[in-house]
């Protein structure tokens, strides 16, 4: 259990704290996350890849903190550079302090602007773009039609679209 939650956690937390934008919500969701997976570690199957079900279970859980009312997404920029995952994956290993800062502001207005989208279309660009997985992937965990979780994610790219023109003009 030990080896999974070291091989997982980034990936849960990742996926959490861009679908929440709250470091605190999804540090608890993810607790949640593993905790769910620990009481159901007897029904996995060691032939197939657990990423599509740890997936779905960090979905749901983030769905459920959504529709308890409990949450409320606040408009309050997060830095990236303040969680760990994300910024370990920004580090560019180069000497230029300008480049890097200006990589890093435009990832912070990036996620600013994805945090700002409505739940579900933050959804697609997250479980798409970030998490890796196909539109039929994204449909049956949303419980939509293929076409639906298409229109989505093309409505979340538009709306990303314009409010990041806004913020590189």
């Amino acid at each position: 259990m030990a080896a999974f939650f070291e091989h997982y956690f980034d990936r849960v937390f990742g996926l959490v704290f861009r679908l929440l934008g709250d470091r605190t919500a999804a540090e608890d969701v993810t607790q949640e996350v593993f905790y769910k997976v620990y009481r159901s570690a007897h029904q996995l199957d060691p032939a197939r890849d657990p990423g599509p079900w740890i997936t779905a279970i960090a979905y749901n859980a983030c769905r459920d903190l959504w529709r308890s009312g409990a949450h409320r997404m606040g408009r309050k920029s997060h830095s990236v550079e303040d969680d760990p995952v994300v910024a370990s994956r920004l580090t560019t290993g180069t000497n230029d302090p300008e480049r890097d800062a200006l990589r890093n502001e435009r990832e912070r207005l990036v996620q600013q602007a994805i945090a700002a989208l409505p739940e579900p279309l933050r959804t697609a660009i997250v479980l798409y773009d970030y998490e890796g997985l196909s539109h039929q992937q994204i449909a049956d965990l949303a419980g939509i039609q293929h076409a639906a979780a298409r229109k989505r994610y093309s409505r979340a790219l538009a709306a990303l679209a314009e409010t990041l023109r806004h913020s590189f003009a």
